[in-house]
């Protein structure tokens, strides 16, 4: 219980902290809602009409910083998020991210589990092998992918897999804009091969880190001594690579899949963007650009949730796996 309550108070202090940077950042940015406004109305509206308009919006341009301040904060753990505007001017933020959240935790959250899982699966296997084929090829192949850019796998996939094979893979947009959205066989097969990409590009630049930390891990493992217990009782290997070894090696690479999965609602905002995908990431580059800070602040506090919450149940399920760990706790 005392851990709960110390890692819980962690949580709540991380929380606040993000929030009020999350309301100051924003403000601290080139530009204002009001010069974004003016520029999109070309100057067809005077500067009360224009704060008048964001008033009514729910910012409130003449308001004190710590009226904002409040305010702010009260709106954001009530869930009244006020409307956009920006781009999406007037629409409620909340029917925003309603239609984005589902794309970017499709593509992202797949994606990332993806990886993580078939990183782990080939860290361990080069890490029980130590010096065979698999390891001498495999972790560096894919730790040499995982240090390229996002933007240029994606661009080099585009190329490669839709403009020189005359449009086999899509590269743009979620679905063909020819469907109607249902629940059809005709969609859902739109939605995977306009997928396919993005989803690729992610697993690219994001498995050979897993590979690299599981195989590292699995090393140090191999050499405790419940391992050499397990051989010496004369256990089979495929047990003591997967219940022994594997098992305790793989908990370190569990904060870090907290951490993966907690950034899935931010979604990558590069790939979201090459591949003009409507998700989170896409939704955020076109708040900065039209400096929509009701949006930012809603975007910046859900992810702020998603990676806190993520590191949270990670921390919870540590101490579920690890014996140790409840030992400390």
């Amino acid at each position: 219980m005392r851990y709960l309550l110390r890692r819980l108070g962690f949580f709540t202090l991380t929380l606040w902290a993000a929030l009020t940077l999350n309301f100051f950042i924003p403000r601290m940015m080139p530009g204002s809602p009001v010069d974004a406004l003016r520029s999109r109305t070309r100057n067809r509206l005077s500067q009360d009409a224009l704060e008048q308009l964001l008033t009514s919006f729910g910012f409130k341009p003449n308001a004190t910083m710590s009226s904002q301040y409040l305010d702010y904060l009260g709106n954001m753990f009530t869930g009244r998020w006020g409307v956009s505007i920006g781009a999406s001017l007037g629409q409620p933020i909340d029917e925003i991210i309603a239609h984005a959240l589902p794309w970017t935790v499709g593509l992202v959250g797949v994606s990332t589990v993806i990886a993580f899982l078939l990183g782990t699966l080939i860290g361990m296997v080069t890490g029980w092998r130590r010096g065979g084929i698999l390891d001498s090829v495999l972790p560096t192949v894919f730790v040499i992918s995982s240090a390229l850019p996002y933007f240029w796998v994606a661009l080099l996939l585009i190329l490669v897999f839709s403009v020189w094979t005359g449009g086999w893979l899509p590269h743009d947009f979620n679905y063909d804009s020819t469907i109607v959205p249902a629940w059809s066989s005709e969609f859902i097969s739109s939605v995977l091969v306009h997928a396919v990409l993005p989803a690729t590009t992610i697993v690219i630049t994001a498995v050979g880190g897993w590979i690299l930390m599981m195989r590292n891990n699995m090393i140090a493992t191999l050499s405790e001594d419940y391992v050499r217990m397990a051989r010496a009782k004369g256990l089979p290997d495929w047990k003591i690579m997967t219940g022994y070894a594997a098992r305790n090696a793989i908990l370190p690479n569990l904060s870090g899949f907290a951490m993966s999965l907690g950034f899935v609602v931010s979604g990558s905002i590069l790939v979201e963007y090459v591949f003009n995908y409507p998700g989170l990431g896409y939704l955020l580059y076109n708040a900065v650009q039209n400096t929509d800070y009701p949006l930012m602040q809603v975007l910046f506090m859900l992810f702020t949730m998603a990676v806190l919450v993520a590191v949270l149940l990670c921390d919870f399920a540590i101490v579920a796996l690890d014996p140790r760990a409840r030992v400390k706790a």
